[in-house]
């Protein structure tokens, strides 16, 4: 499955965006955040040289309902609220993709990481512009479970020529050398990497590492 790595700004309407460039030395981590009909609940904590106008500025921004301090202490304050622009929750919740928590806020920008197929990467992308949420795609790698994927015989036989060196360059374990570590005469060698080759790349292949999201 693609996992995606996305920078992403926050659009100046919600609250985070806008506190944390206007604080930006504090640091803005939400810890749990989930929609609630029109509205989204969340919990957030802020670190800085002093919290308190901060939470007083977050109480009086017109997109946040509800504040209520959980902890505070000097530097820190956990902080529970309610906002009508749960804009990032939203546009993760309408892809169907769960938001993987926590992530840390500052100057007004996000950096995510989350794992999808790729037809729901690309229907987050969407979503993203339609929200008017700016983002960059910092990388998207395809994930294989290799395990599950092949047979005992064909992980082993795999994970023994990686080791001994087969898919280096230059290579130091040729495929006589990797038969006979093995015990396997040289053609029943070549067949069985040649299939476990084979299921690793068409799976690779198969799950497309270009998500739509450029």
């Amino acid at each position: 499955m693609p996992r995606a790595t996305l920078s992403l700004q926050i659009p100046e309407q919600v609250w985070v965006s806008t506190l944390s460039q206007q604080y930006p030395d504090a640091a803005f981590t939400v810890l749990a955040a989930m929609p609630a009909d029109d509205d989204g609940v969340g919990l957030v904590e802020i670190a800085a040289d002093d919290v308190e106008p901060i939470v007083t500025a977050i109480d009086g921004h017109e997109s946040v309902t509800s504040v209520t301090v959980l902890e505070a202490q000097p530097g820190e304050a956990l902080v529970q609220f309610e906002t009508t622009q749960p804009l990032l929750i939203r546009s993760m919740s309408e892809a169907g993709i769960p938001l993987e928590l926590p992530i840390t806020i500052e100057d007004g920008e996000v950096t995510i990481e989350l794992a999808a197929p790729r037809e729901k990467l690309s229907e987050l992308g969407t979503l993203l512009e339609n929200f008017g949420i700016r983002f960059d795609l910092l990388s998207i790698t395809q994930s294989i479970d290799t395990q599950s994927l092949l047979t005992d015989d064909q992980y082993d036989l795999l994970e023994e020529a990686v080791e001994r060196g087969y898919y280096d360059t230059p290579r130091t374990c040729t495929l006589t050398d990797l038969a006979e570590t093995v015990g396997l005469a040289k053609s029943t060698t070549s067949e069985k990497l040649h299939r476990a080759e084979g299921k690793v790349l068409k799976r690779f292949v198969g799950g497309d590492d270009d998500a739509g999201l450029t």
